[in-house]
């Protein structure tokens, strides 16, 4: 029986063919929050769930701590195809869709559960594909939590207290406004840069949740804390719609189940950490001063008056007292 000898080079090509075949598909997912936070941690959940899913054909590689850039930079590079996924605040949204905006009216969400609700249903999930002429797949809503503020000069208990306070704002001109109404002065600042400039008293203080305040050791560098939670702010998951389409159908469908469970669990962690961080802050040194919400609410009230015409009525009508 004679015996056909098949080239060198092509067993050659066919071993590094089949290996490249087998490479798994790589996934970014960058954050500007630090290792341990609740982007994080989330991220994790997404990670080990995806890959599982997929059983080892997506690799996913997590960047914490804004090594990707920062929020603005990597919404911007998902929307160019320059990165795969990133999680990030809504505060930065609303300059590639408007209709992020309805998440930035002071004291709108009083109930995270309804608002949940609300983020999952129709009109959660038409804002979220309003991204998509952007090139971006928005997959799900979040959880940053509810903003404090802090500074290390005093007690702010009621709204004049920040009066003539420099106060770091995302770049949201909603935000921006609101604590221009209360007689700060907002001041825009890449996350990457806060630490220093409330070390040096560049600024006399941020607000943030209590999640960012201690993963960040914010409370190193400001010694009170004031539970206003004037503004509650979602997190959304977000991936160049590039390299979605270019996914096959089973893994988008492994995307999208794991975007889902890590999702419901990153909201429940950073739930709870709301009333464990308090303890947690205390016993690190902060000073830590409750508030009477419904001053704030009203003292805020006039942003409204500013900002409602430039949202979608029904959106803020489903979000208004949840």
């Amino acid at each position: 029986m004679k015996r056909t000898l098949i080239p060198l080079c092509a067993v050659a090509l066919f071993l590094s063919t089949a290996a490249f075949a087998a490479e798994p598909i790589k996934l970014r997912v960058g954050m500007s929050t630090e290792i341990g936070g609740h982007y994080h941690s989330g991220a994790v959940q997404f990670k080990e769930r995806v890959e599982k899913y997929t059983e080892g054909k997506v690799k996913v590689d997590i960047f914490p701590s804004s090594q990707l850039g920062n929020e603005r930079d990597m919404i911007e590079g998902a929307a160019m195809g320059l990165i795969e996924m990133c999680v990030v605040s809504t505060g930065p949204l609303p300059n590639f869709s408007p209709d992020f905006m309805v998440f930035d009216f002071p004291f709108l969400v009083i109930d995270r559960q309804k608002a949940y609700a609300v983020m999952d249903g129709e009109v959660g999930q038409a804002i979220l594909k309003s991204l998509e002429p952007k090139g971006i797949k928005a997959l799900g809503f979040w959880e940053n939590g509810f903003r404090n503020i802090t500074n290390n000069k005093k007690a702010i208990s009621r709204p004049e207290d920040v009066k003539g306070m420099k106060i770091r704002t995302m770049e949201n001109p909603l935000h921006q406004e609101t604590f221009r109404i209360l007689g700060a002065t907002p001041t825009p600042m890449a996350w990457g840069e806060v630490f220093i400039a409330l070390q040096q008293g560049t600024i006399d203080g941020q607000e943030n949740p209590l999640v960012i305040i201690d993963t960040a050791k914010i409370y190193e560098v400001q010694k009170h804390i004031s539970l206003t939670g004037h503004f509650y702010s979602p997190a959304v998951m977000l991936m160049s719609k590039q390299v979605f389409d270019e996914l096959a159908p089973d893994i988008q469908e492994a995307v999208i189940k794991a975007e889902k469970e890590a999702r419901d669990w990153e909201r429940a962690f950073s739930a709870s950490l709301d009333t464990k961080l308090v303890e947690t802050l205390k016993e690190k040194g902060a000073v830590i001063t409750e508030v009477n919400k419904e001053e704030w609410r009203k003292a805020c009230a006039p942003v409204y008056d500013l900002f409602r015409s430039k949202v979608n009525p029904a959106y803020l009508d489903a979000l208004l007292g949840n």
